[in-house]
């Protein structure tokens, strides 16, 4: 059965999985909100998962089973995963899911909306992400959907610039301390040509832009808007 999801808060804590918080002790503040507990905090109001750590939920059900039952999971793919004919892999997966865990709030991002997300991207930024061969990141789809749920919005996240010579190197994840470097990846998507890429500095920037109009914070490490 499928509805559309309904969901409006005053105050979000948008958590991403960056490295740099690490260390910050932000978790009870971000808990304040309504949206490695002393530096992320222990709430999960919304959780947005690309198509890609599909498998990996899958395999580790204690992501799921070990949160609130009020959480509500969104799932975002190419539209050829989530079809509804029985060709859809992630629709398929969702599926099974629903059937072993009933009572799981689990909804999709809409091939209709997908597309609004790609134009936003086009419009912000003059570049067409399907011909730059990129896709748009998880990151991307939590901060629209923010937008459009939140009246206010703390982001807790790196900031759009990184200098190889002078950067403080922190891990990609934060859950995986000897995982790559943060920014080195960042570097590596934003000049990758082949295969598949996420433009984060990029995507970073527009919501540096995006602060300026809409009720936007950013913290661990405090973002200054007036330098982009």
């Amino acid at each position: 059965h499928i509805t559309p999801l309904k969901m409006h808060c005053q105050t979000c804590a948008l958590v991403t999985s960056s490295g740099h918080l690490i260390g910050g002790g932000r978790g009870v503040e971000i808990d304040r909100a309504e949206g490695y507990a002393r530096d992320v905090g222990r709430r999960t109001s919304l959780r947005v998962i690309a198509h890609s750590s599909m498998q990996r939920v899958l395999r580790n059900r204690h992501e799921l089973l070990n949160v609130s039952q009020d959480t509500v999971f969104i799932f975002w793919g190419p539209s050829s995963y989530m079809r509804r004919d029985g060709k859809g892999l992630i629709y398929n997966n969702l599926r099974l899911m629903n059937q072993v865990l009933p009572k799981l709030k689990v909804y999709i991002i809409s091939w209709q909306k997908m597309l609004q997300f790609d134009e936003l991207f086009k419009k912000e930024t003059g570049k067409d992400r399907r011909i730059s061969n990129s896709w748009l990141s998880t990151g991307w789809f939590t901060m629209t959907i923010a937008l459009e749920l939140c009246d206010r919005i703390n982001v807790y996240d790196s900031g759009p610039e990184c200098k190889t010579s002078s950067h403080h190197s922190v891990p990609y994840h934060y859950y995986e301390p000897r995982g790559p470097d943060e920014c080195a990846m960042y570097i590596s998507h934003e000049r990758g040509r082949r295969g598949s890429h996420h433009r984060f500095i990029t995507e970073k920037r527009v919501f540096a832009k995006w602060a300026r109009t809409f009720d936007i914070h950013f913290y661990q490490p405090d973002w200054i808007s007036n330098s982009f």
